[in-house]
């Protein structure tokens, strides 16, 4: 649940970022520092993160809660998205763009109607990748979301989450915690493997069906 909300936060943010400084921006001093600062979070390690929205979100708020550890997986997943859907948005060829210009379509709809089709298969493997980020992410969890021994939907409390499960179970003297630890990496492992597989083959079958 805490990497679902992570997504929707930073899925249409990161987009509409990437396509400002893709369409919109023009080059100056302003678009530069935003990608440069974009290339710093991209490169910042998650512990950073988590520090940063425990100090920003949970010391004001007075606790952990699950909107704190959403939080904190949207901004490691905001970088991706927003350098990939530009990268991609500007490989869109620009006599697409000038033929539905040509037409007398606005602007918005030349970039909704053209550049996000023809970009799409980027865009999407960027937030598969990013998916696949940040959901084995645990140190950024144990200073926003924290964990619980019981499952809930309560964004406003701490939740229960696997990372942080395995993280404390591995650390554990008991012989069976540590067996159910090994097992919840495995389904981290292979989530993320088939996330990867799926950012590798669905651009592949996107394409093909558009031939």
């Amino acid at each position: 649940m805490l990497t679902t909300t992570g997504i929707l936060i930073a899925a249409p943010i990161g987009m509409l970022a990437g396509t400002w400084l893709a369409e919109a921006a023009p080059d100056n001093k302003i678009a530069e520092s935003l990608r440069f600062l974009n290339g710093m979070l991209m490169s910042a390690p998650s512990i950073l993160v988590g520090l940063f929205v425990y100090a920003v979100v949970v010391i004001p708020t007075g606790g952990y809660s699950g909107w704190a550890g959403a939080i904190a997986l949207a901004v490691l997943a905001l970088p991706v998205i927003v350098a990939s859907t530009e990268e991609m948005l500007r490989l869109v060829p620009p006599t697409l763009k000038e033929a539905g210009s040509g037409v007398g379509a606005p602007k918005w709809r030349v970039i909704t109607q053209l550049s996000y089709r023809a970009a799409g298969p980027g865009i999407i493997t960027a937030i598969l990748l990013s998916i696949a980020r940040i959901s084995g992410e645990t140190a950024p969890l144990l200073f926003t979301a924290l964990n619980s021994s019981f499952m809930t939907t309560d964004m406003s409390k701490p939740m229960a989450n696997l990372p942080v499960t395995i993280y404390q179970f591995a650390m554990s003297p008991y012989t069976s915690w540590q067996e159910l630890a090994w097992a919840g990496a495995l389904i981290v492992t292979s989530f993320i493997l088939i996330l990867n597989v799926l950012a590798t083959a669905l651009p592949q079958l996107l394409k093909a069906r558009k031939t």
